[in-house]
């Protein structure tokens, strides 16, 4: 139940051919197999939640107080991604066991970043995720205001889970999806001490850590 020591080294190049590459992580065939994910994994698992949630909360609420509830809980997740993603992914744990965990969180996806099978979360690392969520939920609003809340969260999981899939195997057609495109492959080949936001890029400009504008050539400092 050990990583793979031959793949989970955190200073292995980023080379070209090896962008999509799927490394294996963990010894045991069973671990490694749960490490990767396909995209449409969080759909199954989460979309009848949602609906089942929007259910229970459209009982004991209109259609406004509903839509402020759930916005509430997408505003949460938002918040969550940003963070997480700032100080928990990128946290350099010491020593070498402690970057090998990093390799783990996160630092394979920065030297694998276009491995299809790990673009979105596990569903043995989702699962505790929404499980806390629930406690948090019922603890903090009760029920039933705590139903369209926790909803809002899941949505802005699944949207998170599938931006994030989406501006690495994608073409944007769009401007709002070339933008989020732009935005998170510059966190992966400029910047990676910015750009924390992968579908709610707006915390960057909030918390000072947007990707700063080249200098055009020739200007001074």
């Amino acid at each position: 139940m050990t990583p793979s020591s031959e793949n989970t080294g955190p200073d292995r190049p980023l080379e070209q051919d090896a962008l999509q590459a799927s490394p294996r992580l963990f010894d045991h065939p069973l671990l490694d197999k749960l490490s990767r994910v396909h995209w449409s994994t969080p759909l199954f698992l989460y979309v009848p939640c949602v609906v089942a949630l929007g259910a229970l909360g459209l009982r004991d609420f209109g259609v406004m107080a509903f839509l402020a509830a759930t916005l509430l809980g997408y505003f949460i997740w938002t918040l969550i991604e940003y963070f997480g993603h700032r100080y928990l992914f990128h946290y350099e744990f010491p020593g070498k066991f402690g970057a090998r965990i990093h390799f783990l969180i996160h630092g394979v996806h920065h030297v694998h970043p276009n491995d299809p099978l790990r673009l979105v979360m596990p569903a043995l690392l989702s699962a505790p995720i929404m499980l806390i969520a629930y406690g948090v939920a019922r603890v903090l609003f009760g029920f039933p205001l705590g139903y369209p809340v926790l909803m809002g969260f899941m949505i802005g999981y699944i949207v998170y889970d599938m931006v994030h899939y989406y501006v690495h195997h994608a073409e944007p057609k769009t401007r709002l999806g070339a933008t989020l495109r732009r935005l998170h492959l510059m966190h992966h080949f400029r910047d990676p001490t910015r750009g924390f936001g992968v579908s709610a890029p707006w915390w960057d400009y909030v918390f000072k850590t947007e990707h700063l504008r080249q200098r055009r050539a020739g200007t001074t400092p």
